[in-house]
């Protein structure tokens, strides 16, 4: 198979000779290779104006392709292995590409040439300040900082924090409706980041879409952990989390019947907390949703390239010793995943050309981590990545209690997207047929972002639905139907019939601790 690679490659290479030599005599004649649309390595116009960037550009993706097709095609190797190979191999070929070097990239030769070479002195300058600011390793700037402000111009909407402990303070939104369901909905957002990636600006700010749909929205603001949290565990991030939550929108509410979302990390928190209270036979949560959550870890998409025994064993003897898993080492790790657009944009535009990077709320939020506490990690990788055992029954206990995830009954709503790379589609379909209740699953377009934050007047994407949920996700998107629009409004529809539509007067928070979006959110690592 690696001798027929060979080959073809040389096929190809033969097509990429002849078409220069006939485009060097003007004839007019189709690229050999062409890059992936959206590819913005090669959106400069010389790279198909030019002769030699042209030839360049060809030869670099005819090479790229072979080189992870022959790797693919190696036999004998496990899954776990193959999947390795195959995922550092790209980031390889990234790295090689032409764009991202001086006298390869036409862009940057040109400014280098406009201005006598001053912007490498920048970029020079640039580099060393982002080394300066990781401490010694090379933390790449995406966006300017100072731009940005919580409270200011991200995460705005207006609310009060009306409850915390050690993990997380609760922020209750101000109403903007004069009557609102009589259930409160508490978002569970995950503590791998913060939680205002809902809430980044009013125009795409699903905290705010849900208020004026006449929820009364609480959302859990992780805390941002150092070594005093170390012993913290995921039964710990339950109890000082969606637990505590229930107790404090009691309090603050007078109700006692809850809706629930989580988000990625927090809808597996969510999952382990309704097997939590089915087993103490608990009935306040009457509904919940999942953003982009996995319950069934078994094909858990790029990120399980990173986890594996030795992988975790030698993490957890750094977690350790500091008592928590630093921020920007699981950033890295998933800036890896598309490492084109979050490492090699930034080298290129910070270092090569000597520009300051654009200001972007989205890209403020995504350098915006959070540490982990070492304890609560550990139990997450082994248990759920590298053992798969939230989907057995029995497999995990939470405070000694059993989770068995078939008698959560309460209706469920799951919302997946097509081009999750962090939680794959597939995969997530598979954890919502753990659960004994009624469930409807809805596929929206994009990514693990991009697919959640898809407000309807944004116009974007659009979804799949299919009230049924057959054995295999390939049956399931086999006769969905594709809707137009953002599913926001087809979960709304959902969670309306659940509520009822039963209405009260709005609730305007009290007894507040501070504004939203509160002294834990603000904790920005340096």
């Amino acid at each position: 198979m690696i001798a027929s690679e060979a080959v073809s490659l040389w096929l190809d290479y033969l097509r990429l000779w002849q078409a220069a030599w006939m485009k060097l005599f003007g004839v007019d004649v189709p690229p050999v290779a062409e890059p992936a649309k959206g590819d913005w390595r090669f959106k400069d116009d010389e790279w198909s104006r030019n002769f030699v960037f042209d030839y360049l550009k060809q030869s670099y993706l005819i090479t790229a392709r072979h080189i992870q097709q022959a790797v693919a095609q190696v036999k004998g190797l496990p899954p776990v292995s193959q999947r390795k190979v195959a995922f550092f191999t790209r980031q390889f070929v990234d790295a090689l590409a032409p764009s991202n070097f001086l006298m390869t990239n036409p862009q940057v030769l040109r400014e280098t040439l406009a201005t006598g070479g001053e912007n490498l002195v920048r970029g020079m300058n640039n580099l060393l300040r982002d080394l300066e600011r990781g401490g010694g390793q090379l933390r790449v700037s995406m966006t300017d900082e100072t731009a940005f402000q919580l409270g200011r111009n991200v995460a705005t909407s207006p609310g009060k924090v009306i409850f915390q402990n050690d993990l997380m303070q609760l922020i209750q939104y101000l109403p903007i409706t004069s009557e609102v369901y009589r259930r409160p909905l508490v978002i569970i957002p995950p503590w791998i980041n913060k939680y205002y990636i809902l809430d980044l600006r009013e125009k795409n700010s699903f905290i705010r879409w849900a208020v004026e749909q006449g929820h009364t929205v609480f959302v859990m603001s992780w805390v941002n952990p150092d070594a005093r949290l170390a012993e913290k565990g995921f039964d710990d991030y339950m109890v000082e989390g969606p637990l505590a939550a229930m107790e404090a929108v009691r309090r603050a509410t007078g109700e006692h019947e809850l809706n629930f979302i989580g988000y990625c990390l927090g809808g597996t928190l969510l999952g382990g907390t309704l097997g939590y209270l089915a087993a103490k036979h608990d009935e306040r949560v009457k509904s919940a949703t999942y953003f982009v959550s996995l319950l069934d870890f078994s094909e858990p998409g790029e990120l399980g390239v990173f986890i594996d025994e030795d992988t975790v064993t030698n993490l957890e003897r750094t977690m350790n010793e500091r008592g928590y898993l630093e921020g920007s080492e699981m950033a890295g790790t998933f800036n890896l995943m598309r490492a084109n657009d979050l490492v090699w944009s930034f080298v290129v535009n910070n270092y090569l050309l000597g520009k300051d990077p654009f200001p972007f709320d989205l890209l403020y939020w995504n350098a915006d981590s959070t540490r982990m506490p070492a304890r609560m990690h550990s139990f997450y990788l082994r248990n759920m990545y590298l053992e798969n055992r939230l989907g057995v029954p029995g497999g995990i206990s939470l405070r000694g209690v059993p989770i068995d995830l078939s008698t959560v009954k309460l209706p469920s709503y799951f919302i997946s997207t097509v081009e999750d790379h962090i939680a794959p589609w597939k995969t997530t379909y598979k954890g919502a047929r753990y659960l004994g209740g009624a469930v409807r699953f809805v596929l929206g377009g994009s990514g693990h972002i991009a697919g959640i934050v898809n407000p309807p007047a944004a116009k974007k994407y659009h979804y799949w639905t299919n009230p049924d949920l057959p054995p295999s996700a390939d049956d399931w998107f086999s006769v969905a139907s594709q809707q137009p629009g953002s599913w926001w409004e087809d979960w709304q529809r959902w969670i309306d019939t659940l509520n009822s539509g039963e209405k009260v007067p709005a609730r305007i928070p009290a007894h507040a601790l501070e504004d939203a979006p509160g002294s834990y959110a603000m904790m920005r690592l340096k």
